[in-house]
């Protein structure tokens, strides 16, 4: 009778622990993430990143996009986190290729936490919001100034049923600002109506491009062109010096080219070669930067969401370019170019300002109409994500390579960005286009 009761009581043991260990690996692997006082003795506002990599050829938090090459990424807020609290990353964290960490296969990876810090606006149209504000860095998470990361290392998972600790021992540094040179000069101005909107100092600034005799003719006014692009730390595609000969080809998956690198010194040793041949027009490039809390630009227009940026631009910075760079400063000498999100700006600032430039080229921009959403009509469409059939449905494509193979999708893409951001503050593509258009 004593050896069954006991034969029972191991059995019921044994299944306990079976059921428990079950239960652990049906819940995937669990960290702790945790910053030292010594990175900051405050609380702080933001969003733990915890990176995943069987690449051991870059850190982590280098190896994340919206590609079928990413690595595994799970977000998760954190609001007034303090100094040595242990924040547990675990299946409620939204992931990106793969949704949960339960879905996590066991195996040897690469670790890296992340945290991406907010900061609290009070804006003068009454909402208080929690932002990742751009810290010169152009709204990229794994490279902005003050974000804490840790040293990545390899665990295996599957081996131990207790969390991760990892801690955010590292803090990316400030970015330096660009220097001048005899013909790539820098203007940075805090806009007053942008600044008032944020409820803090709020910037903008140009990269430009000053014509050959611009210093011996101080006396000579040019018309200006407006480069609308993305964020860019410095002007790119001009170059005084020949291609380095000793530059080793690189090949570039989006063009299918080999040697793009080098493609790219000709053609910007080409452009110099021109700017300061006798005949070639006297005029001032300028790439203008405004970088925001959603995004690295902000589509130059003015918005509920972001204020009104199409306004400080146009009356604050253009202003400023043509001032400190001798402009003419009339709507006939000036025009504005670009593609893409810069093609769309470009449409923008000739409609909501039509006086202020003489023409504007544009090239691929963007949905310009909600019936080309990029593949998505939001007016037929029953689905964002896939097309559908009487019987079948298939994935709407968001991007491709240069033979139109699918490359990610739409849902892929938002899958992507609420893995890096909740209430759109992801900082990317679909994000920007509702903080603009909503």
């Amino acid at each position: 009778m004593f050896f069954h009761k006991r034969s029972v009581i191991l059995v019921g043991l044994m299944s306990a622990l079976l059921v428990s260990a079950a239960l652990a690996h049906a819940a995937g692997p669990r960290f702790s993430v945790s910053f030292p006082k010594s990175r900051s003795e405050k609380a702080l506002d933001g969003r733990i990143f915890l990176l995943l990599s069987n690449d051991p050829s870059a850190e982590p938090r280098m190896q994340i996009d919206d590609s079928v090459r990413t690595q595994m990424m799970f977000g998760t807020d954190v609001d007034g986190m303090q100094p040595g609290q242990a924040v547990v990353m675990d299946d409620s964290a939204n992931g990106y290729p793969i949704r949960s960490l339960r879905d996590v296969p066991p195996g040897e990876y690469y670790v890296q936490a992340v945290l991406h810090r907010y900061e609290t606006f009070h804006r003068s149209d009454g909402h208080t919001v929690k932002l990742p504000m751009d810290r010169g860095e152009g709204q990229h998470w794994n490279i902005a100034p003050g974000n804490f990361y840790s040293t990545p290392r390899k665990i295996t998972l599957g081996s131990s049923d207790g969390p991760v600790a990892i801690v955010l021992d590292q803090e990316i540094p400030p970015i330096p600002p660009p220097q001048d040179t005899k013909y790539i000069r820098h203007l940075k101005i805090q806009s007053a109506l942008l600044t008032k909107f944020w409820g803090r100092p709020i910037y903008l600034s140009a990269n430009v491009l000053v014509p050959e005799g611009f210093d011996s003719h101080p006396n000579v006014h040019f018309p200006v062109i407006i480069s609308e692009d993305h964020f860019n730390a410095d002007f790119g595609g001009f170059r005084t010096e020949p291609p380095d000969p000793n530059l080793k080809p690189d090949y570039s998956e989006r063009f299918h080219i080999s040697g793009y690198n080098r493609i790219q010194q000709e053609e910007a040793y080409k452009l110099y070669q021109q700017w300061i041949a006798p005949g070639f027009p006297r005029v001032v490039i300028a790439e203008i930067n405004h970088a925001n809390p959603y995004y690295d630009d902000s589509y130059a227009v003015n918005s509920a969401n972001l204020g009104p940026y199409g306004d400080a631009i146009e009356t604050e910075l253009l202003p400023a370019i043509e001032k400190q760079f001798r402009g003419i400063g009339q709507g006939w000498a000036r025009f504005a170019y670009g593609g893409s999100t810069g093609g769309w700006e470009s449409l923008a600032v000739q409609v909501f300002y039509p006086d202020h430039y003489n023409g504007v080229f544009v090239a691929c921009p963007d949905p310009v109409d909600f019936r080309a959403y990029t593949t998505i009509n939001i007016y037929s469409d029953s689905n964002a994500f896939y097309m559908m059939g009487p019987h079948t449905k298939v994935a709407q494509p968001a991007m491709r390579d240069y033979l139109g193979r699918t490359l990610g999708t739409v849902q892929g893409m938002n899958q992507y960005e609420l893995a890096l951001g909740s209430h759109a503050r992801s900082g990317e593509q679909f994000d920007i286009w509702q903080a603009v258009y909503g």
